[in-house]
């Protein structure tokens, strides 16, 4: 098990990498030239800037029941195609019981932005936020590191 950071704009990555550093699971950190970055505690993987550059470099790397950290919800469905187990920055399990209503929802918000209507961004992060985070990675690692082998 690996777990694998969507690193563009992600607000987790250092709660992650404790995380993964406590359960000793390797990290890799997938971003794109204009945001390059490197952590100790993870492999840092830069792509070339370009429309989903970032995704499909992400999901061409996971492995079925790797961890991928993303607020995407298309790369999000690509890595449950893959048999990943896929968590939000808020701690939201994405699962194919609920990846159609979110796409469908992205849909929507875009054919209103392309109308000319304004929809509101996310509200400042909180502690609460990262908190919840941390303890669904948490969980989510103990159940893979638990889980029988297939």
């Amino acid at each position: 098990m690996t777990i694998l950071i969507d690193a563009d704009g992600c607000p987790v990555v250092d709660i992650t990498i404790a995380c993964a550093a406590a359960h000793q699971v390797p990290v890799l950190l997938v971003c794109d030239t204009a945001h390059h970055f490197a952590r100790e505690g993870a492999v840092t993987i830069t792509v070339d800037k370009g429309a989903d550059s970032v995704d499909f470099a992400l999901v061409n790397r996971v492995q079925r029941d790797d961890i991928v950290i993303t607020q995407d919800y298309g790369l999000a469905a690509m890595a449950l195609a893959r048999q990943a187990h896929v968590l939000s920055q808020n701690g939201l399990r994405y699962t194919d019981a609920n990846i159609d209503a979110l796409l469908m929802q992205r849909h929507t918000a875009r054919k209103l932005r392309m109308a000319g209507s304004h929809v509101k961004g996310p509200a400042k992060r909180t502690s609460v936020q990262d908190e919840a985070f941390r303890q669904a990675l948490t969980a989510l690692i103990v159940e893979r590191q638990t889980a029988p082998s297939n």
